[in-house]
């Protein structure tokens, strides 16, 4: 417990942290705009076939006998052994085309082959859930600046949505490196990054105001330092539990759920992160309100 009863001057170096948060948002841009996102069937259309082998077997036989099919762009990887894969077929079909590509493995490869999980999402379909994806994070973030701006004021506002759209863009930009797939799952789990941070910022903020009533005189910094440094111990406390159940999701929850898990428990450290660094400290820069004429109940 002494960690937390320490005093952190978490605004000394506000300016290289702004700088870090700045070099990341611009490093995801260009990852996004150059490299791309691994996106799955929900957005681009195609076939998931998860299928189940009696035997170990290997992932390149496996797509170069898919490939004899003419399927288009075959993606093939081990999902959680190497008896189990997931395949991510281009092309689409019926329930005789994936009969046909069943038939055509278990000849081919001598196997007995159990498909698990079968996926089609058309073209017309897939640019739908596109759409509703980014329609859904906008809304979430306008939401949210209108929310912050009616409980506090336009800079809290301001520098909320600034954090926020820090958190999503970093995050996306880490799918496009790690490379996981990016499908409906990942936008829900972004969407929830979003309300997390936006918690964690809110109660940031009341705190802010809070000392802001009480003495409107004092150093705007060291008012921010003192209610950073009173926030902090819940901080800590609801990120590390939250990591703690999303870690233990992302080594024993299985394959499925690895790109679900990561988005989360990058959401959180870049959530937290952000409350901290970026949106308490961007206040100084906005000319935050001192003039708080309400009373503060300073009843138990």
């Amino acid at each position: 417990m002494n960690f937390y009863d320490k005093t952190y001057n978490f605004l000394k170096y506000k300016t290289f942290f702004i700088s870090i948060s700045l070099i990341l948002f611009l490093s995801s841009v260009f990852f996004f705009a150059f490299k791309g996102l691994n996106y799955g069937v929900d957005f681009k259309g195609g076939t998931v076939i998860e299928m189940k082998f009696d035997n170990t077997f290997s992932s390149d036989r496996l797509r170069n006998s898919l490939n004899k099919l003419n399927l288009g762009d075959v993606k093939v990887k081990e999902f959680g052994s190497n008896i189990e894969f997931l395949a991510t077929i281009e092309k689409k079909g019926d329930n005789n085309f994936i009969s046909t590509i069943k038939n055509h493995l278990e000849k081919d490869l001598s196997q007995t082959i159990n498909f698990r999980r079968v996926e089609v999402v058309g073209s017309k379909i897939s640019e739908e859930l596109t759409k509703a994806g980014i329609y859904s994070v906008v809304i979430a973030l306008l939401l949210m600046l209108f929310y912050i701006w009616v409980r506090f004021e336009w800079q809290f506002s301001l520098g909320a949505i600034i954090a926020l759209v820090h958190d999503v863009i970093i995050t996306i930009g880490a799918f496009s490196v790690v490379g996981y797939e990016f499908g409906l799952s990942i936008v829900a789990a972004v969407l929830t990054i979003v309300g997390y941070s936006m918690n964690d910022t809110v109660v940031i903020y009341d705190r802010i105001r809070e000392y802001l009533k009480k003495d409107d005189q004092k150093d705007l910094q060291e008012l921010i330092n003192e209610s950073l440094n009173s926030t902090l111990s819940r901080t800590l406390k609801t990120s590390l539990t939250t990591l703690l159940a999303l870690v233990s999701i992302y080594f024993f929850g299985g394959e499925i759920l690895k790109g679900f898990s990561f988005a989360l428990i990058w959401g959180v450290l870049i959530g937290t992160y952000s409350s901290i660094f970026v949106a308490a400290p961007v206040l100084i820069y906005f000319n935050v309100k001192r003039d708080w004429s309400e009373k503060v109940d300073n009843t138990p």
